[in-house]
């Protein structure tokens, strides 16, 4: 025989435990309109008593809010957008926010579903990861629509909100000026973004704003040091079906080899770092190595790995104060706010090899 299931507790059966009316006992448990101090004891006494639990949905449409916002980053099990997730979380905590979470994988199509089904949640704002610079039609609709939207880590170009991101630019020119100034002429920059061709031909390969801004300023380093061709030993795909090796592998064998490698992020520099010891080279004897994103990893290896420190916590948490300022109506005309990253040496550069 099939048992039955457990009915939810509603209003009405809290009403009729505290002996009150369903009217008195909604504005109660909802935190809206006036009740007696001896109907409020009444009420909440009868909701626990009985295990009620909120309608959220049902109390969004009476009061506008669900008192929820969403998030959709690029990918959940690298620890640098873990650590922007915590901090979005705290700060909506501290607000009395709940967080709904969802991950793109790096794919605008799922990036477009899952943004669909947190509108159909009816969430009070989105703080969105941009999987695509080409792919925007669903965050514009957003913006059209009145709902907050808040842009982390990149930016869209012709999307006017908010969004808070790091200085990465400046950070790409001031580590390949690092390299330049230890000797090294032939720099790699290596993305796990996607592309067909791994081989960088021009900014129509490149979706994402923080890796044309990082292209930018290891070029701008590269020129300004009179390097030619420094887009020479750029490369994309790392991270695109396990071909991170092959690529890595194929740059490193060739006659004219980089020297120095700067990896897009804490991913990447470790599979140039194993990809490194396969090959039997080493770090920085045979090449020197500099990785976005200071994670655990990078400062137990042998020898300890020089990275640029970004601030990935404090990104969510002022991502998530800027669109609760929204949600609450006292933000001001919206903004770009840029964090700055630092450059932690270590061990992994030194002078070129004599090749």
């Amino acid at each position: 025989m099939k048992k039955a299931s457990k009915r939810l507790v509603t209003i009405s059966d809290v009403a009729q435990s505290a002996g009150v009316s369903k009217a008195t006992a909604a504005r109660v448990l909802g935190s809206y309109g006036t009740a007696s101090p001896d109907a409020k004891e009444k009420v909440r006494d009868a909701a626990k008593k009985l295990g009620y639990q909120a309608n959220e949905l049902a109390r969004s449409m009476t009061t506008g809010r669900s008192k929820t916002i969403g998030v959709v980053v690029g990918d959940i099990e690298n620890q640098y957008f873990g650590q922007a997730v915590r901090g979005i979380s705290d700060a909506a905590r501290a607000a009395g926010f709940d967080v709904i979470l969802a991950n793109s994988g790096e794919n605008a199509a799922k990036e477009k579903t899952a943004v669909r089904v947190l509108l159909g949640k009816r969430v009070d704002g989105l703080i969105v990861t941009p999987a695509s610079v080409f792919e925007t039609q669903h965050l514009h609709d957003i913006q059209r629509s009145g709902r907050p939207l808040v842009l982390l880590d990149r930016t869209v170009p012709g999307l006017d909100v908010d969004a808070v991101v790091t200085d990465d630019r400046h950070a790409a020119e001031a580590a390949t000026k690092t390299l330049i100034d230890a000797g090294h002429r032939r720099i790699s920059y290596i993305t796990a973004t996607e592309s067909e061709d791994p081989i960088y031909r021009g900014p129509h390969q490149i979706s994402l704003s923080t890796v044309m801004e990082r292209i930018e300023g290891v070029m701008a380093a590269g020129r300004a040091a009179g390097i030619e061709q420094p887009e020479r030993y750029i490369r994309l795909g790392a991270g695109r079906g396990g071909m991170g090796d092959k690529i890595i592998a194929d740059l490193l064998q060739q006659t004219q080899r980089p020297t120095a490698i700067l990896a897009s992020d804490n991913v990447v520099a470790l599979e140039v770092f194993k990809t490194l010891r396969r090959l039997g080279m080493s770090i920085p004897g045979d090449l020197s190595l500099i990785a976005f994103h200071d994670a655990d990893w990078t400062s137990v290896t042998s020898p300890p790995i020089t990275v640029i420190a970004q601030p990935a916590y404090d990104l969510g948490f002022e991502s998530a104060q800027i669109l609760i300022r929204r949600i609450t109506g006292t933000g001001d005309v919206a903004s770009r706010r840029v964090l700055a990253t630092k450059l932690i040496t270590r061990q992994s550069v030194a002078a070129p090899p004599k090749l």
